[in-house]
């Protein structure tokens, strides 16, 4: 007899990105009209060459690059990453921060430090998805909060939300997957709301290097008041997407916690990524900025054309991501899988991103483009102009 599987898991719903590349199966583009893939929000160039030297120098001359390192990180790339999010007058230490492999088990370490089965997290919606199927599998509810105006949540709303099971509530700034770059003001006002209440503060800043704003964006850690725990990821801003390096940083006392998670599911982050990592915060400085100067044209283009596409509403735009609305009466999951064959385009619906009953969810895609070069987001902006309503069969 067939033993039943984890329902935890099985409740959750398929990685989304892998389920999008099996709608390429069976079609076929031609050079002439090659796929626009707007779907994944990772590079696909690999590191700059100086980086990859590095990488592969350790590889042959660091027998310790080998070998299992501290379950905590290297303590000089833990520093490092202290001295980036430090602020003014708050100066962090090594102690207070952890490598992990990527932002994602970051997240996953920062749950599993806070929350059990029966617990509550507030989630902003659209969520990042991979944050929701953590949740599932941990056996904690995500709570959706509905962004509304410039994709934004509303504190207030939060409020209401909030139950005797709430451990935590999630802001991700800039927005995947609307690219929304959340004020200072109102991450401020959420800080609030989570002191007021006891609860934690996470705040995933995957694309803080590619923030069209100069300087820091919020100042959480010169606020007094409840715990902050940040997410951050080397993956796009060093192109080590493969390496999965990513940090957690908040108070030393949490680490105690997170240390125990990390020693389980990992033992150590990868020796070779985090030679990577430190080695590009201390020299690709300029080269970063040429990056993020790149993405922030993109995101000038994507607001200039697909926002001008008729018919359709561009609602966000940021890092690598736009929030698209669509003049369609088929829901996105529908007219995603049709754009495929029709334009030559992948994209992820809205309905990835938000829950089943989310009117929100069929009306958006999201759209990663952070890989289309500024001529490549024209040819997209036309191709979305040429869709035509899907008519069913009479």
């Amino acid at each position: 007899m067939m033993r039943p599987l984890n329902p935890a898991l099985t409740q959750t719903f398929v990685p989304p990105v892998m389920e999008a590349r099996r709608w390429l199966d069976g079609v076929s583009f031609t050079p002439e009209r090659p796929l626009i893939n707007v779907s994944q929000a990772a590079p696909v160039a690999p590191p700059p060459e100086a980086l990859r030297r590095v990488i592969a120098d350790a590889a042959l001359n660091m027998p310790e690059a080998h070998l299992y390192g501290p379950v905590m990180g290297d303590p000089e790339l833990r520093q490092a990453v202290a001295d980036a999010f430090s602020l003014p007058g708050v100066a962090l230490d090594a102690s207070q921060v952890a490598i992990t492999q990527g932002c994602n088990q970051a997240f996953c370490a920062a749950i599993a430090a806070l929350a059990g089965p029966g617990d509550e997290v507030i989630l902003p919606t659209p969520w990042y998805f991979n944050h929701k199927m953590w949740l599932d599998m941990a056996g904690v509810r995500a709570v959706p909060l509905p962004c509304r105006e410039g994709m934004l949540p509303d504190p207030d709303e939060a409020t209401r939300l909030i139950t005797e099971r709430t451990r935590a509530i999630v802001l991700v700034t800039p927005n995947n997957p609307t690219g929304a770059e959340y004020p200072q003001g109102l991450v401020a006002a959420f800080h609030d709301v989570a002191s007021r209440a006891g609860l934690t503060l996470i705040v995933d800043e995957t694309y803080r290097d590619f923030d069209s704003r100069p300087g820091p964006v919020h100042d959480l850690r010169a606020r007094d008041g409840g715990r902050v725990v940040q997410l951050y990821s080397f993956s796009k801003t060093y192109r080590l997407t493969g390496h999965r390096v990513g940090a957690l940083i908040a108070d030393a006392d949490f680490m105690v916690e997170v240390e125990k998670f990390l020693d389980t599911v990992a033992i150590c982050p990868n020796q070779l990524g985090q030679i990577a990592a430190l080695w590009g915060m201390r020299n690709l400085g300029d080269w970063v900025q040429g990056e993020r100067a790149e993405i922030l044209a993109r995101r000038a283009a994507t607001i200039d054309m697909l926002g001008a596409i008729p018919g359709w509403t561009l609602k966000s735009a940021g890092a690598y991501f736009a929030w698209l609305e669509h003049p369609f009466d088929e829901p996105s999951n529908e007219l995603a899988r049709r754009m495929v064959a029709e334009a030559g385009v992948l994209a992820l619906p809205g309905t990835m991103f938000a829950p089943d009953d989310d009117p929100q969810g069929p009306r958006h895609l999201r759209i990663a483009f952070a890989n289309v070069d500024v001529d490549g987001i024209g040819i997209l902006a036309d191709r979305l102009a040429a869709l035509v309503a899907d008519v069913p069969a009479s």
